[in-house]
């Protein structure tokens, strides 16, 4: 089969032009806060969907334009959980005339959205702008570009998709005295970042150091098991990939610690908060073959990097807020779900807790959970569990910590244009300095109190392992402790090669995201905690449509092909609850539009290939072992 001849069914199957379903086990599945201004979010409001193009976009995706007619305008859907899941399935439902109202327990927007530093504005200005972590968009998404270019925004033909902007450039930064290796990130109509003779050199220089100590029968054997992937069949990759730890397929045990830090370590810790030993080598490859086809232009939606040209909130968040109350939804906003009631084979109400610590019970027609897992999964109870085995498994789904710190400058740091990589740092950090990608902000006169003119956004993806300062894991540390460490890491990648990047004295102040708490005791906790993917997680994996009549699942740990914990994850999720919502509801209304990875046509009869000798029993035909 070519990436032409599948198309995804709502059950989470999928099939062939001659209309058998096929199904991988558990079925089949991406680089990795102030909020806007009252008057802003009202002139959305005020324009309405018509002040954009987004009925013409719609049209393009399938959705119908305006409100269905029938029996599904007054059908009433309750949306448990305000991320990008929840958000997504208010939107696609809202569209086809559903009576939607989102549960969500403490901000719309989820893990993705910005917020503001408490007590940190001065005069007329915002506060100062913080995070969970960094938003980070590559072209290899299709799925959530679609709905943002469905989200009114003044001044901007595609949206909220205008607000897209792609850093010139990214960098690998080395520690221990070793030059960084900077990179640029060619795209047409990119302007590459200005350069320095000197830039110049240390860039070579990065190079030549890398490549002398990364022998070259390692890079050639790992560029063999690269293409050993990229021509194994679905099967292969369904039942043997999935149980492979990349750890082990990249067979870095046995190799130098530059090939573990680079090609073993840097692509799964620092990128996707996941473990090298213990991740599955079907999920890692995916995310690298999408990246090699993104960055040559195959099925690409835009360039490999792409950010938010404003805060998250304000280049997104609250304008799709606006208009999906102008398309009739409501947000309950403080109120926290706490179970998921089932009686005569449905889901016969949902207990919500209010603001005030009052419950009541939340009655619809359906009910799409849309919490991440580990917030999703204590709400429902035995009764649902027996219902449906499914809901079971999810309880095997594993989380980990990877959480975003804020350091506020005084100075602008002369890092790279873009994201930069820490991968010799102990706790596994990656950042981008964020001003010079908002033009439309003057950071000192907009935010804080009028001393700060940077940001600089970290994540740390490594909490278990210990720091140089403290010699403590991060979770040992207190948060104090954490930002002092973290700074430490920082300035021992970047202020180690006879230049001073990040000076002490430019650092105004910090925000760690307060969604951990309890560091530096036995018992720390994070709310906000991200989906891995260990070896056989997509046996557990559940699909969109449940055995419950009228109760769908949506989140980045559902079934969709894009088998990673991203923001377009849970967006192709929300879509494939909508449909299995139509489909039960026997509406006629244009069912969601569900984007595939791309899948070259070059590569499929070297697939077809590998299938034939994989039913044999027979190696990959490039396996050397």
């Amino acid at each position: 089969m070519t990436g032409t001849d599948r198309t995804e069914r709502t059950d989470g199957t999928e099939r062939s032009d001659g209309g058998a379903a096929v199904r991988a086990p558990g079925s089949r599945r991406a680089f990795l806060a102030g909020t806007a201004a009252a008057g802003a979010a009202a002139a959305l409001t005020a324009a309405g969907p018509a002040a954009s193009p987004a009925a013409a976009a719609t049209a393009a995706s399938g959705a119908p334009a305006g409100a269905t007619a029938g029996p599904a305008a007054a059908r009433r859907v309750a949306v448990l959980g305000g991320g990008v899941a929840g958000l997504t399935a208010a939107h696609e439902l809202a569209e086809r005339g559903y009576a939607v109202t989102v549960y969500e327990r403490r901000a719309l927007g989820g893990k993705a959205r910005s917020m503001g530093v408490p007590g940190s504005a001065r005069g007329a200005r915002r506060p100062l702008p913080a995070e969970h972590g960094f938003r980070f968009i590559p072209g290899i998404y299709h799925n959530l570009p679609d709905t943002m270019r469905r989200i009114p925004f003044p001044g901007n033909a595609d949206g909220v998709w205008g607000n897209l902007v792609a850093p010139p450039e990214m960098m690998f930064a080395r520690a221990g005295g070793r030059e960084d290796l900077r990179a640029p990130i060619p795209w047409p109509g990119h302007s590459p970042a200005p350069l320095t003779l000197d830039e110049i050199r240390r860039m070579l220089t990065g190079f030549v150091q890398t490549f002398v100590r990364l022998p070259l029968h390692e890079t050639a054997y790992f560029v063999d098991r690269a293409l050993v992937f990229l021509t194994s069949c679905d099967e292969r990759r369904d039942e043997v990939w999935e149980r492979t730890p990349w750890w082990e397929f990249t067979r870095a045990a046995r190799m130098s610690n530059e090939y573990q830090r680079i090609l073993a370590v840097g692509v799964t810790r620092n990128i996707v908060a996941t473990k090298a030993e213990e991740a599955s080598t079907r999920t890692v490859g995916t995310l690298g073959e999408a990246f090699v086809f993104n960055a040559l232009g195959r099925g690409a939606d835009g360039p490999p990097d792409r950010i938010l040209n404003l805060p998250t909130n304000e280049a997104w968040i609250d304008p799709w807020e606006a208009h999906l109350r102008s398309l009739g939804v409501e947000f309950r906003i403080g109120w926290t779900v706490r179970e998921v009631r089932y009686g005569d084979g449905r889901v016969s109400g949902v207990i919500v807790e209010g603001p005030d610590g009052a419950r009541e019970t939340v009655t619809a027609d359906h009910y799409v959970s849309a919490m991440p897992v580990e917030h999703a999964r204590r709400t429902w109870g035995a009764q649902l569990r027996a219902a449906d085995p499914m809901l079971v498994r999810c309880d095997r789904l594993q989380t980990d910590w990877m959480t975003g710190i804020q350091f506020y400058l005084t100075e602008r740091a002369p890092l790279v244009h873009g994201h930069l990589n820490c991968i010799d740092s102990p706790w596994s950090l990656t950042a981008i300095q964020q001003a010079e990608h908002w033009p439309a902000r003057d950071f000192a006169a907009d935010y804080g109190d009028g001393s700060v003119v940077d940001v600089l956004s970290v994540d740390i993806s490594e909490w278990d392992k210990p720091g140089i300062l403290y010699g403590k894991t991060a979770k040992q540390c207190t948060r104090e402790e954490v930002a002092r460490e973290v700074w430490a890491q920082l300035k021992a990648s970047l202020n180690d090669t006879g230049r001073t990047l990040l000076r002490d004295g430019a650092l105004h102040s910090w925000f760690l995201d307060p969604g951990v708490d309890g560091l530096g005791t036995p018992n720390p906790v994070n709310e906000d905690e991200l989906l891995i993917h260990p070896v056989g997680t997509l046996y557990d994996r559940p699909t969109a449509a449940t055995r419950i009549p009228n109760f769908f699942l949506s989140g980045d740990y559902v079934a969709v092909d894009i088998d990673l914990a991203t923001m377009e994850g849970a967006n192709a999720s929300a879509r494939a609850a909508v449909n299995a919502l139509l489909d039960r509801d026997g509406s006629e209304a244009a069912r969601c539009t569900i984007h595939r990875l791309y899948r070259s046509p070059e590569v499929e009869a070297l697939k077809r290939h590998d299938r034939w000798r994989y039913r044999l029993g027979l190696r990959n035909v490039l396996d050397v072992g």
